[in-house]
C-alpha cells in the first residue's frame, strides 16, 4: 500500500511528530510505502507530490511546524474529489492520511463520501473537535499562553495598570479557560459565555481595590453581551469564516473609560502556534501517527483516530466534524468563582 500524508490548515506543534510516528511504524511494522504531499490539499490538487523516507523524519518530533508545509486550501474549490482521485492514481496511492482540523477534516468527511480513502488525524490548539477529548497542539498553545500571561502580569502590576490578553480561540474557549485559571486571571472571556461591560469592570475594579494589577483574559471570538458579531476586520477564510482578532483592542479602551484604570491589550496570536511542541503533544501526537497507519493498514476509511481517556480509538468522521466541543457551562462556572 502507499500512502500519502498531508498537513492542512493552521500549523500546530506536533504535526511533524504525528508525521514521525506514521512513517516509522508504517516502514518497520507494516512495510508500506509513503509520499509526502505539499501545503495540504494544495499538494493533492497542483500535484505538489513526493516520496517521503524513513531517513526524513528522524529526529522531527521536537520540531516546531511540519515538514511537509501547509495552506488552507479548500480542495472542492479546485476540482473536489475528482482531481484528487486522478492525481492519486497517477502517484498509485491507495489513501490519504489528513492532519488538521475542523476545515481539513471536514473536507476529508466530504471526500470520503465521495469514495476517497481518508484517515483523519485531528489537530487544533483550540481543542474543538468532538469525539477526542484532546488534539495535539492544545497543551502547547495554553502553555505559552500562561508563560505569556505571567510575563504581561509583571509589568502590568509594575505599572498599575489593567491588562486585556487575546488568545486564540474561534468558536470555542478552551485556551482561554484553561490558560486564565493557570496564570490566576481575574475575568475569563469565552465565546460560550456572553457577559456584559459592566461585569468585566466590576471584576476588574474588585481586583484593583485588592490592589492587584487586574487581568482580563478574552478568547478572540468573544462576543460581548449586547454586540451582534465577533471582532473580524480582515474578512472571510477559503473556508468562508471570518478572519477574528482585535477583541482585546476593543474591550482595553472600554474598560479604561469606565474604570479609569489605565488599560492595555496584548494580542498573542501567532505565538500560541510557534515553537517546539510540549512532551505532551509530542507523546500524543506520535501515538495519534502509529494509530493513522493501523487504520490505513486496516482499511478503517472515514474515521478519525481519537484519544478516549488514556486509549486511542478509531472514531466516525461524521461524529468528530457535526458539532464543535465547546466549553460547559458549569466549567466556566467552576472558574467565574476566582474571578475579581
Amino acid at each position: 500500500m502507499t500512502i500519502g500524508i498531508l498537513t492542512s490548515g493552521g500549523d500546530c506543534p506536533g504535526l511533524n511528530a504525528v508525521i514521525r510516528g506514521a512513517v516509522i511504524k508504517g516502514d518497520r511494522i507494516h512495510h508500506e510505502t509513503f509520499l509526502g504531499i505539499r501545503d495540504g490539499w494544495r499538494g493533492l490538487i497542483e500535484d505538489d507530490i513526493r516520496p517521503l523516507e524513513r531517513t526524513e523524519v528522524r529526529g522531527i518530533s521536537k520540531q516546531g511546524g511540519t515538514i511537509l508545509g501547509t495552506s488552507r486550501t479548500n480542495p472542492f474549490e479546485s476540482g473536489g474529489s475528482q482531481r484528487i482521485a486522478e492525481v492519486m492514481q497517477k502517484h498509485e496511492m491507495d489513501a490519504v492520511i489528513a492532519i488538521g482540523g475542523e476545515g481539513t477534516l471536514t473536507a476529508a468527511r466530504r471526500l470520503s463520501d465521495d469514495g476517497i480513502n481518508v484517515v483523519g488525524v485531528p489537530k487544533t490548539i483550540d481543542n474543538d473537535l468532538s469525539a477526542t477529548d484532546y488534539t495535539f497542539g492544545f497543551d502547547t498553545a495554553v502553555s505559552i499562553a500562561t508563560e505569556s500571561i505571567d510575563r504581561l502580569r509583571t509589568t502590568a502590576e509594575s505599572h498599575h495598570r489593567c491588562m486585556v490578553v487575546e488568545v486564540m480561540g474561534r468558536h470555542v474557549g478552551w485556551i482561554a479557560l484553561h490558560s486564565g485559571i493557570a496564570a490566576g486571571a481575574h475575568a475569563v472571556l469565552i465565546p460560550e459565555v456572553p457577559v456584559t461591560l459592566q461585569q468585566i469592570c466590576r471584576w476588574v475594579e474588585a481586583a484593583r481595590d485588592r490592589g492587584r494589577a487586574p487581568t482580563v483574559v478574552v478568547a478572540e471570538g468573544f462576543i460581548p453581551e449586547g454586540q451582534e458579531r465577533e471582532v473580524a476586520p480582515r474578512g472571510l477564510d477559503v473556508f468562508g469564516r471570518p478572519r477574528l482578532g482585535g477583541i482585546g483592542e476593543q474591550l482595553a479602551p472600554l474598560i479604561e473609560e469606565v474604570t479609569g484604570i489605565e488599560t492595555r491589550s496584548a494580542t498573542l496570536g501567532h505565538l500560541q502556534r510557534g515553537g517546539v511542541p510540549t512532551s505532551y503533544d509530542r507523546v500524543l501526537a506520535t501515538r495519534f501517527g502509529t494509530a493513522s497507519v493501523d487504520a490505513a493498514v486496516a482499511r478503517q476509511w472515514g474515521t478519525m483516530v481519537s484519544l478516549v481517556g488514556t486509549d486511542i480509538k478509531n472514531v466516525d468522521l461524521h461524529d468528530a466534524t457535526t458539532v464543535l466541543k465547546s466549553v460547559p457551562r458549569d466549567r466556566w462556572d467552576e472558574a467565574a468563582i476566582l474571578f475579581g
